[in-house]
């Protein structure tokens, strides 16, 4: 049990000093590359901090079938967008609420490119809606064809915003791996956020890993462990990444990052698990997707009425997961 909570701390070190080292890496690839802010938030860093989360469902599925796997594989999948949506989204609110209120250290208003957030939220809830409702789950031809329209569907909301209107990325901090050059090469940055991309999700793994055991040494079932408690460590980077982004100021980058990923979680790795699981949604399974759901529509709705509320919207998200996480406690213990 000690090594497990030894190696659980260990990952969450990983995490935390790989995500610093990430959103530098990020900023400057973007700034380099001349990306948009909304571009290098909700594509570049929303795509690599989601390889984490997406790489526990494929190994479960894949390798563990004859278990577990596809129980674990659809809990992780279905648990990604429920956290980013219900946790993720509130703790920035709550970063900006004590940036505020506490540490004087911030306005109260997000500074973030509505056109893209709200961009992010309607093809999420477009595709996860898909997702829960629609799937024709007992003919896999069709499900096929569903599984590529939802590929189909991130391209296109890739390239809207690369195409998009968005402002540029602003001046970034010297980057880690060559604090000394103000112009380095894009093979010493691009070095940098692999380097840290895989340090993260190794920190991850480490994390998941000694969650896993210390949970299963208290009886914990396995959906209860792929819906809640793997997705908050594969989710981390995430939100390691906002919460530094938000201290900065770089509103857009930090909504961008989670939006972003809530996109990419609801579309290229449900097709993988409209394909090659049973996926007959129901359950606890369904209410997590729906509270993702009623959390995103909260914030996008939200952001059309004043971007001084959207930060305590983003906060009362988090309700559905307080509620979440007791109607799953109950239904198990």
């Amino acid at each position: 049990m000690l090594f497990d909570i030894l190696l659980f701390v260990l990952g969450l070190i990983f995490i935390l000093i790989s995500a610093e080292v990430f959103t530098n890496g990020v900023e400057a690839l973007g700034h380099r590359l001349k990306l948009s802010t909304n571009f290098t938030g909700s594509v570049l860093a929303a795509v690599g901090t989601a390889l984490p989360e997406t790489i526990l469902p494929i190994i479960a599925v894949l390798f563990f079938a004859e278990g577990k796997g596809h129980e674990i594989g659809v809990g992780a999948i279905l648990g990604a967008p429920f956290m980013l949506a219900t946790l993720a989204f509130p703790l920035i609110g709550i970063t900006v609420l004590l940036g505020y209120f506490l540490l004087r250290k911030r306005d109260l208003e997000l500074h973030i490119e509505t056109i893209g957030f709200r961009r992010d939220m309607v093809f999420f809830l477009f595709a996860y809606s898909i997702a829960l409702f629609i799937v024709p789950f007992e003919n896999h031809t069709l499900r096929i064809f569903t599984a590529l329209f939802l590929v189909g569907l991130y391209v296109l909301y890739v390239m809207l915003t690369l195409k998009g209107k968005s402002n540029e990325m602003d001046a970034v901090e010297k980057l880690y791996f060559s604090p000394n050059n103000p112009h380095p090469h894009i093979i010493i940055i691009i070095t940098q956020v692999v380097v840290a991309l895989i340090v993260m999700i190794s920190g991850a793994h480490m994390f998941v890993s000694g969650i896993e055991k210390i949970s299963l040494h208290f009886g914990f079932p396995a959906l209860l462990f792929s819906l809640i408690v793997a997705p908050i460590a594969t989710e981390l980077p995430e939100k390691a990444n906002s919460i530094y982004w938000i201290f900065r100021k770089k509103d857009s980058l930090a909504i961008g990052n989670v939006s972003g990923a809530m996109v990419f979680q609801s579309t290229l790795p449900v097709s993988f698990g409209i394909v090659f699981t049973e996926w007959n949604i129901t359950g606890l399974a369904l209410v997590s997707g729906i509270f993702a759901i009623m959390a995103g529509f909260l914030a996008l709705t939200l952001s059309y009425v004043e971007k001084r509320l959207i930060p305590f919207g983003l906060t009362i998200g988090g309700i559905f997961y307080i509620v979440y996480l007791y109607l799953a406690v109950k239904e198990f213990v």
